[in-house]
């Protein structure tokens, strides 16, 4: 008998945490991922794999070789969501309150699900999950 992972379809789930920095490094500043022609051989390798559907978790030799080229570049928080990342690009937004009258709160996700990428809606800006070129997703929060 083959388990299934059970879950609502607009729910978001943690996913692969080094995609999900990726991800957001991608949308930081332009110099951030700045690694020369093999680091910019290597972000095309990554989105391209991923546009293809390989999942995260196959390319992880891959998301090693960038996180060394991040750190050998002076990046100390690498691709790891555990290290203090610096602050540079988006930051996150409080979320709205809630409560009567308030429209029904949702968050951006992942448009696939892989990352835990979650961003609070801004109407000045669209957010983009720039690994697979496409806009993030609303998730409602209950």
């Amino acid at each position: 008998m083959v388990e299934t992972e059970s879950r609502e379809p607009d729910r978001p789930r943690t996913g692969h945490a080094r995609l999900g920095e990726f991800c957001r490094r991608l949308t930081g500043a332009p110099d951030s991922l700045d690694l020369g022609p093999a680091g910019r051989r290597l972000v095309e390798h990554l989105t391209s794999q991923l546009r293809a559907g390989r999942p995260p978790a196959e390319l992880d030799d891959a998301f090693d070789e960038l996180e060394e080229l991040l750190l050998m570049a002076g990046h100390t928080a690498g691709l790891g969501s555990y290290r203090t990342a610096p602050t540079t690009g988006p930051t996150y937004r409080a979320l709205p309150v809630a409560g009567p009258g308030h429209p029904p709160l949702h968050v951006l996700a992942c448009p696939h699900g892989h990352c835990g990428r979650v961003e609070v809606p801004d109407a000045a800006h669209a957010s983009q999950c720039l690994v697979f070129g496409q806009p993030l997703r609303a998730v409602g929060l209950r």
